[in-house]
């Protein structure tokens, strides 16, 4: 034990720095363990017991390399000197690191997103997992675009996309929960010109506003309008018509949650189909008619 303390103390020769460098890692390690359970207990939002559990092991993690730096006191009398060009070269060499780091400042700072959001940045689209210096990680959904995805609606894919924060600068970053946690939907049928699709209008009015997320759309757009100078957004349910040289298009416009777009379209597409067929209304197709008309005077 006294020879353990003497190398403790003696920071002159290597055996005594290795002792107390393995001192300083125990030690740190056993802080971030300490200030993670006091995060864990003092908070109760789980978002921001994350980002403080990740700031105080980031804390320990610079503290132990600083005393360790001290400690080892590397290249005394020219560290000036040698940081200067080390500072010039990895500035060069390591333009993608510090876009992705000072990405991560403007992601922090500018409240662009926050690990929970669903997200689109860098050409995907997804659910923010996790939130690192460097990167981003996302949970993938699926794509309308056939080339892009197999899953071709709003819902995971299973694989886990790592983006540079970089891209926040590069590309613009589409957040779909933010402040916001509805989107508008719409639902488009093509009804044939001799059809009554009146009658088809009404049915998909009637589905929409049973479908609709309206009141709840409503209170976050007030919340937003108070922060944000955002005029007011239409939230009823809607149905648009356009008339086509094939068909009358109907375009039924609603507001749902953000993260059941696909189950809500689908329950209602059965619901209005059905029900068009009760109605002995077709849905268009782009299919053509031909009628052959036989001449009954001519002879077989």
């Amino acid at each position: 034990m006294r020879r353990f303390v003497d190398l403790l103390i003696d920071n002159q020769t290597v055996t005594g720095r290795l002792v107390t460098s393995g001192v300083i890692v125990i030690i740190a390690i056993l802080v971030a363990a300490g200030m993670q359970r006091v995060v864990s207990r003092r908070l109760d939002d789980a978002h921001s017991r994350y980002y403080s559990r990740k700031a105080a092991r980031f804390t320990v993690a610079i503290s132990t390399l600083l005393a360790l730096a001290i400690l080892w006191r590397p290249f005394a009398g020219r560290v000036a000197v040698i940081l200067g060009f080390a500072a010039a070269g990895l500035t060069f060499a390591m333009q993608e690191l510090i876009g992705a780091l000072a990405g991560w400042f403007n992601i922090i700072s500018g409240r662009i997103f926050r690990v929970g959001d669903r997200i689109q940045m860098g050409g995907v689209r997804g659910d923010v997992i996790d939130v690192t210096p460097l990167r981003t990680k996302i949970i993938e959904m699926g794509s309308g675009e056939p080339d892009q995805s197999w899953v071709k609606g709003r819902q995971y894919t299973g694989r886990i996309v790592t983006v540079s924060n970089k891209a926040t600068f590069t590309e613009p970053v589409f957040n779909y929960s933010a402040m916001f946690e509805f989107i508008w939907e719409e639902l488009t049928l093509p009804i044939p010109h001799w059809s009554d699709w009146g009658v088809a209008e009404g049915i998909l009015l009637e589905e929409a506003q049973k479908t609709s997320q309206a009141e709840g759309a409503e209170s976050m757009m007030n919340q937003m309008s108070r922060k944000y100078p955002v005029p007011r957004a239409e939230v009823e349910p809607r149905v648009f018509v356009r008339a086509t040289d094939n068909w009358m298009e109907l375009s039924a416009r609603f507001v749902i949650p953000v993260r059941t777009a696909r189950t809500v379209k689908d329950e209602m597409t059965r619901k209005v189909i059905q029900r068009l067929r009760d109605a002995g209304i077709e849905v268009a197709s782009q299919t053509q008619h031909l009628t052959v008309e036989m001449d009954a005077r001519r002879d077989p």
